[in-house]
């Protein structure tokens, strides 16, 4: 399948989260209580982040500086399954931190200077966006569609390749032809002093489409034939739900709907709804990870997921209206299947707690032999996982004391499992709390790996 292109400026988000219930005695404004650090791509780093969560095919092309940060960037976006073909940069990565309370956003704090160089793209990039079924261009302002080289390959392939353009105050102008240009009202009445003429944007910009996205209100598409259309939100997102990143999640859906062979208007449909549903469900926030340290300003501290109280976590985030997962098993010997279990189990809340088999619970289980890693290093390779936010061991062959005190809104086992079939899910839903099967990934198994490396090791002493 041909990929899904998105095309902008990246950066690197972070959202201090905590509450505020206090005032400064320096100053008339509130203390944050610091709860959690959580990160993500920003700008067209999150249209592809997000474009990921559907698409198995993500090319995203921007430029990541090399620091710490752009390292994070980067990392963060191939975990995701996003291939990144990077543009040359000068500077340093552009960090924009939000903090905030009770889900309410008090200051946004924006660093780095990062900048794209003009120079010829690479034959990797070129071919990547001829080969594109769409293209989304997230433009931030911060350069990459100001490159002349970008916007000379853009004009060429969008009479025959649908480009969604998501235009910045601070940005380039859409290339002329593109199937669908996407400002929302403060940007249409920026770009041209009023916020309803889409029908001037759409010919000043040479444009097919221009939707003019009004959040909850749903979107108006003007068109070549006249009248503009609306377009109204199936179903209410709620004007209290963290709204960033929903831009990008409307450009995306509209890019691959037209990428499918929706007509412009289907499209706009499809992304509006797409874009209700994000709001609905968390928004930005939810697609985020914790902090690492590596991009933290010097001082600030951030617990260590081995060493949190998964407890008291679970409580604390309870308190606040936050949704707690939890899953569990022997992770004995790390493999994709369980990592892609875990970054499943991550995007149905607000946390991730793993609760791990002891050694004493292992043999019980698997006989002598095992486990082959003892269980507080199979809780420190846990922890290190950027979905997981505590560990917590229990010695039993069940882990249904430990969730008598955890009492998780949701529990998560691979599908290797049926529900009836789990001791522990009486104790889960007694609690108010859901059990969910997630699919395995077939072919992995610890036990399989852990025999196939003896039998080798076997083989190489009796050689």
């Amino acid at each position: 399948m041909k990929p899904l292109v998105i095309v902008g400026d990246s950066m690197l988000d972070i959202d201090i989260e905590g509450t505020a219930t206090r005032l400064s005695p320096e100053a008339p404004v509130p203390v944050v209580d610091t709860q959690r650090l959580m990160q993500r791509p920003g700008g067209a780093g999150l249209a592809a982040l997000l474009a990921a969560r559907t698409e198995t095919r993500v090319v995203l092309v921007t430029g990541i500086a090399d620091d710490d940060a752009g390292r994070q960037l980067h990392g963060l976006l191939a975990a995701a399954g996003v291939r990144v073909l990077g543009l040359p940069m000068r500077g340093t990565t552009v960090i924009k931190t939000r903090i905030r309370a009770r889900g309410q956003s008090l200051l946004r704090l924006d660093g780095g200077d990062g900048s794209p160089v003009s120079r010829p793209l690479s034959d990797d990039v070129t071919t990547v966006l001829a080969g594109a079924r769409a293209i989304c261009v997230a433009d931030y302002g911060g350069g990459v569609t100001a490159l002349p080289e970008i916007r000379g390959v853009l004009s060429q392939l969008a009479p025959r390749i649908p480009i969604v353009w998501d235009p910045h105050p601070r940005g380039s102008v859409p290339v002329p032809g593109c199937s669908l240009v996407t400002p929302n009202q403060q940007e249409a009445q920026h770009f041209c002093g009023d916020s309803r003429d889409g029908e001037l944007l759409r010919k000043r910009w040479c444009a097919q489409l221009v939707c003019i996205t009004r959040g909850e209100h749903g979107a108006w598409v003007y068109g070549p034939h006249g009248a503009a259309e609306h377009v109204g939100v199936p179903q209410p997102a709620g004007a209290s739900g963290d709204v960033c990143g929903a831009g990008d999640r409307f450009a995306v859906a509209a890019a691959t709907a037209l990428g499918a062979g929706a007509g412009p208007v289907a499209a706009v449909v499809a992304a509006v709804a797409d874009a209700a549903r994000f709001v609905a469900t968390g928004g930005a926030a939810a697609v985020s990870a914790p902090v690492l340290r590596a991009v933290l300003p010097t001082g600030t501290r951030i617990e260590d997921p081995a060493g949190v109280d998964a407890v008291a976590l679970a409580e604390r985030l309870r308190r606040d209206g936050h949704t707690v997962v939890a899953t569990g098993g022997c992770f004995d010997l790390l493999h994709t299947g369980h990592i892609r279990l875990l970054r499943q189990a991550r995007e149905l809340g607000d946390a991730l707690i793993v609760l791990v088999n002891s050694d004493k619970s292992v043999r019980a289980l698997k006989g002598d032999g095992r486990p082959v890693m003892r269980d507080a290093d199979r809780a420190r390779v846990l922890a290190a996982l950027a979905c997981v936010d505590a560990v917590a061991i229990f010695d039993e062959p069940t882990p249904q004391r430990l969730l008598e005190q955890l009492r998780p809104d949701i529990w998560v086992k691979g599908g290797d499992y049926a529900a009836a079939d789990l001791p522990e899910a009486e104790v889960v839903r007694r609690h108010g709390g859901e059990v969910v099967i997630l699919p395995t990934v077939a072919g992995y198994s610890s036990s399989r790996l852990i025999a196939a490396a003896t039998s080798g090791r076997t083989r190489t002493e009796r050689s």
